[in-house]
């Protein structure tokens, strides 16, 4: 049986929000099967916000996750690196609104839970395997989840910067493929928006620590980590977004110049659409789970 999982034991880190620039500690904690991914507000009473398409509140810039007046921002990273790590259940601990920032990417979540360890639960983990074509656009952009047999994504972006004029990779998604490929990409924004970023409130965490600068004639920071950086970061967020359907989707998702409200948009639509999937255990090709996976040193 391919099993639901989740950590073998709490643990924390520490960090700042992007956008608020306020310091927040995080928590990760084992939860119970069938209960899914769930944040709490450790500063509000304890109020719980499932990680699901029916609590997506703003999604510029962000993926924010609502109920109520609780709220919870900037989650992409780390559910994109609990989905790829095969974490189906648990619990995180916030005390403030914002998911800490840390690098910019998913590499640090993927450590935390590596540091936890995973513990395999006894009920079987369901994937919601995609049987008929369903799609979104918005103007020039585009969302499409073809029926596959694993998770792959085709993501192409395009920006009016010469650095940024045309990117595009195709990936099939697992736990290694995810870490060496995807998870050390980071966020990234352009100069001339910063400015305009902090003015609305945004961005007040940010830095060429936690973030890619793009300026006029290229990149602030002193390198990057890809030579496609910025399209894999993409591929980052739109995991993210994807884990909020509530099941592993199973599906070749095309994208172009895609964003979070594209993302998110695609997966309610997804869940709406029941003639164009199905709930099974397992896909026909599954992967094994893979045990461990060294996080790739990062420059």
């Amino acid at each position: 049986m391919d099993a639901q999982r989740t950590l073998k034991r709490p643990i924390s880190c520490a960090g700042i929000g992007l956008h608020s620039g306020r310091k927040v500690t995080l928590s990760l904690k084992p939860a119970a099967a069938n209960s899914g991914i769930r944040f709490r507000r450790t500063d509000l009473g304890g109020v719980e916000i499932p990680a699901n398409v029916e609590h997506v509140g703003a999604v510029a810039y962000a993926t924010q996750l609502r109920k109520g007046d609780a709220r919870v921002e900037t989650v992409e990273h780390l559910l994109a690196a609990l989905a790829s790590a095969r974490i189906d259940n648990a619990l995180i601990e916030l005390n403030t609104p914002e998911v800490p920032i840390m690098d910019g990417s998913s590499a640090p979540f993927i450590y935390l839970v590596q540091e936890a360890g995973v513990r395999v639960l006894s009920e079987p983990r369901k994937y919601l395997k995609v049987t008929q074509p369903v799609s979104v656009t918005s103007g020039d952009k585009s969302l499409t989840l073809y029926p596959s047999n694993q998770f792959k994504v085709s993501y192409t972006i395009s920006f009016d910067h010469p650095l940024l004029r045309h990117q595009a990779r195709t990936v099939t998604l697992n736990e290694l493929s995810f870490v060496e490929e995807i998870a050390p990409a980071r966020t990234f924004t352009f100069l001339k928006e910063v400015e305009m970023l902090r003015q609305n409130g945004l961005a007040l965490g940010g830095s060429l620590d936690n973030a890619i600068v793009i300026g006029d004639t290229g990149v602030l920071n002193s390198s990057l980590r890809f030579e496609d950086e910025f399209v894999r970061h993409k591929i980052l967020d739109l995991i993210g977004d994807l884990a909020l359907v509530g099941y592993p989707v199973v599906a070749h998702a095309v994208v172009h110049r895609g964003g979070h409200a594209l993302h998110t948009a695609a997966a309610a639509d997804l869940l709406q659409q029941t003639e164009a999937w199905q709930l099974v255990e397992a896909p026909a090709d599954a992967p094994a789970p893979v045990v461990t996976v060294p996080v790739p040193a990062v420059r």
